[in-house]
């Protein structure tokens, strides 16, 4: 049985008939103290696809979801789960969603099979057919071998396997994740790749909340970008890197003093400013036509910068979001917010 047939099973109540959103979130806000972690922020997400919202720690992320899942009250605003009202209908929403946080939530004392068949009597699912719905999700997620381990013998990327097994019991039709992979190794991130998208393809809708912009582009079939508790751009990945131009020009300095002349020249030539990181000596040319490049270099050696490496690609999401914010996703932008505890 795979995870669509394990949903027919679940019990839990369908998506209003008719509507054409997962989540219609408009003008949503969360106030901690004076900081307003989540200022004004609209989500519209379709069924069947994954949404990414994208933006560095303290960006309002978390808090988002959260809202959405009826775990925070919304201050301000309005949001919707396949048409049911979140704040009028809290206990309806928790059956439509399941939600898998930055932490996992499995009990290390028990086995994955105990964790699994607890939390299905925990949500009033009888002993066998609990026993059943371990044995599925178990398989489903590669976790059989190690059914009997407790959770403390587990590494970090099996740990998140099961606790999103756990959010599946149900088989809710959306599925929050919350920075899935944070602390993962390249290949355990890889796998949890995998699994995500074999989600979808059994019929979940996922709302993915990231910082890391090579997450987002692997996933994400449209991205929202936040940052300081604003939505600042949506699109495709395709469409915001092309919002940032055609092509990129990226450029090491070789003295990464040289950054003011450097982006003079650029801006004489282009007529546009491209984006520095100061520190690294790394510029990035938005470029409409690749053939640019070459006018760019020619003017650069003619004003005595000296350059180190140079490549011209597509633009990466990490243009693009250096682009809207002004600095990148891996900063130390912590606000002290309910999402940063």
């Amino acid at each position: 049985m795979n995870i669509t047939e394990l949903g027919r099973t679940g019990g839990g109540p369908a998506p209003n008939e008719g509507t054409d959103l997962a989540v219609r979130a408009e003008g949503l806000m969360k106030t901690f103290g004076g900081h307003r972690a989540v200022d004004g922020i609209d989500l519209h997400v379709r069924p069947g696809e994954i949404f990414g919202v994208l933006g560095p720690n303290g960006a309002g992320k978390t808090t988002t979801l959260r809202m959405l899942a009826t775990l925070l009250k919304i201050d301000a605003g309005h949001a919707e789960i396949f048409g049911v009202d979140v704040v009028g209908n809290p206990h309806v929403i928790r059956q439509l969603v399941g939600v898998t946080g930055q932490y996992a939530s499995v009990d290390e004392n028990l086995t994955a099979r105990e964790n699994l068949w607890r939390f299905s009597r925990l949500q009033g699912i009888a002993a066998p057919r609990a026993r059943r719905i371990a044995t599925e999700l178990l398989a489903q997620f590669g976790l059989e071998e190690a059914a009997g381990k407790p959770i403390a013998q587990f590494s970090g990327g099996m740990r998140r396997r099961l606790d999103l097994a756990a959010s599946l019991i149900t088989r809710p039709p959306l599925i929050f994740l919350d920075e899935p992979t944070t602390g993962l190794d390249p290949r355990t991130r890889g796998q949890m790749w995998d699994t995500i998208r074999g989600l979808v393809a059994d019929g979940c809708t996922v709302l993915l909340t990231t910082q890391y912009l090579d997450e987002a582009d692997q996933l994400a079939d449209r991205v929202a970008v936040i940052d300081h508790g604003r939505k600042v751009a949506e699109g495709t990945p395709d469409e915001l890197k092309t919002a940032v131009g055609d092509s990129a020009l990226q450029l090491q300095l070789a003295d990464p003093g040289e950054g003011s002349t450097a982006v003079e020249t650029v801006r004489r030539v282009l007529g546009s400013d491209p984006i520095l990181s100061p520190e690294q000596g790394r510029l990035n040319v938005a470029l409409d036509q690749a053939d640019r490049a070459a006018d760019v270099l020619i003017a650069l050696r003619a004003a005595g910068v000296s350059i180190s490496s140079v490549s011209v690609a597509k633009p990466s999401l990490d243009e693009v979001f250096l682009a809207l914010t002004g600095h990148e996703t891996d900063g130390d932008d912590k606000t002290g917010t309910e999402e940063n505890r």
